[in-house]
């Protein structure tokens, strides 16, 4: 089997662009044919014709792309379009390139009488395995439209929670750059030039003066080394975080950062609830749910709760009493599963859950940023107030000895 790369229109007139697994170019022809297409090029793939696989570089689908996929897949199979018909009315919408490969892949599988879940599954890059369990399950039941439309509330949410986290750190980055900005401009240009006026008045500078000329003199003479340093601790602390130890102390030291911690308790809280009520719905059993749930845990301490979830599940204990034991989840988390278990309605319990707590992360990464904007502002006056007064000191003393002649 060979792959092939080939132009085609479909029944609505439409170009369209992909590749093929065939034996030959002609049975390639008409695998296109029978799908419905009418083929214009079929040939070897060159390097022109070639894609990057962006997920090498650890660029997939976002949240957002699979939100919109599966809102559109709902939408498509409500209306009754068959599954095959329904990708490719999207593998020639979407824009991101990973996802429209699988599609067009995933499509040719599905023609070829492959399960929809099997077919996905193919592709990790794109569809993760959340997902693909969650299909596998719709198919099973044949309610497969149900398990899109959970999925795309599921991606809209880690989408929605995504974006406010990276909002709140885009502030302190844009005002640690300016600071940069204003540190090198005022070393480089403006603080230089008081040094060689004092030295035709041959007045001696102020001390606060020489502190930040001797820093800048050190930054110029040791640059490369400093950069050195930086990069060096850069790859130490990613290779210390991908350690197991490094992933221990690094989770608890930030579930003990003020305000931090406490974002990261609620947007576990809500991630566990939304991503078990998901899964469950679909008649998922606890433990697969709970092992996929683990992989969506981003602190390593809620990764080896899920663990103790799990074993403990598996021995027959309700899985009220190790999310309680485990001492990190919010105690409503802990009632609402309790109240589920003891109702026999969990899942609508967690959905509650996940509803409250992701509010709660919206007003939590709020206050995070209210707070981190003083803390900035605070940063970057204290930056400029020290250049500004290396600056105006020498002035002060230019004046007086000015006065003195």
């Amino acid at each position: 089997m060979a792959t092939y790369q080939y132009t085609a229109f479909n029944q609505n007139g439409k170009q369209v662009k992909g590749k093929i697994e065939a034996g030959d170019i002609p049975k390639a022809e008409r695998l296109l044919k029978n799908q419905g297409l009418i083929p214009v090029r079929v040939a070897t793939p060159t390097l022109l014709d070639a894609e990057v696989n962006t997920s090498m570089f650890g660029k997939g689908t976002s949240p957002r792309d699979m939100a919109v996929f599966c809102s559109q897949m709902t939408s498509l199979l409500h209306a009754g379009v068959a599954i095959v018909d329904a990708f490719e009315m999207l593998e020639n919408q979407t824009s991101n390139k990973v996802l429209r490969n699988a599609l067009i892949d995933t499509r040719a599988g599905i023609a070829k009488g492959e399960p929809l879940g099997e077919t996905m599954k193919k592709h990790p890059e794109a569809f993760d395995e959340m997902l693909v369990n969650m299909v596998e399950a719709g198919e099973a039941s044949g309610s497969i439209e149900n398990s899109f439309h959970r999925m795309g509330i599921q991606f809209e949410k880690s989408a929605k929670i995504k974006g406010m986290v990276k909002s709140a750190m885009t502030y302190p980055i844009i005002v640690l750059i300016i600071a940069v900005a204003v540190v090198i401009v005022m070393l480089k240009v403006v603080i230089p030039n008081f040094v060689g006026m004092f030295a035709e008045l041959d007045t001696e500078l102020p001390a606060i003066t020489k502190a930040v000329m001797a820093f800048s003199d050190w930054m110029k003479q040791y640059w490369i080394a400093v950069i050195v340093v930086v990069i060096v601790f850069a790859i130490g602390f990613n290779i210390f975080k991908s350690t197991a130890t490094g992933q221990v102390i690094i989770g608890r030291v930030s579930m003990k950062l003020p305000l931090v911690g406490n974002l990261i308790n609620k947007q576990a809280a809500a991630n566990f609830s939304r991503t078990m009520s998901t899964l469950l719905s679909s008649g998922i059993s606890i433990v697969d749910a709970l092992k996929i749930t683990r992989k969506n845990m981003p602190n390593v301490l809620y990764k080896d709760a899920m663990d103790l979830c799990i074993d403990e599940v598996e021995k027959g204990t309700p899985l009220t009493q190790p999310v309680t034991n485990c001492g990190l989840f919010p105690p409503m988390t802990c009632h609402m599963v309790k109240i589920g278990e003891e109702t026999g309605n969990i899942e609508t319990m967690l959905d509650k859950s996940a509803e409250y707590f992701e509010e709660e992360v919206e007003m939590a990464t709020a206050s995070l940023m209210k707070a981190m904007e003083p803390a900035m502002i605070i940063l970057l006056a204290g930056i400029v107030g020290v250049l500004l007064a290396a600056c105006l000191a020498p002035m002060m003393t230019m004046y007086e000895a000015l006065d003195n002649m």
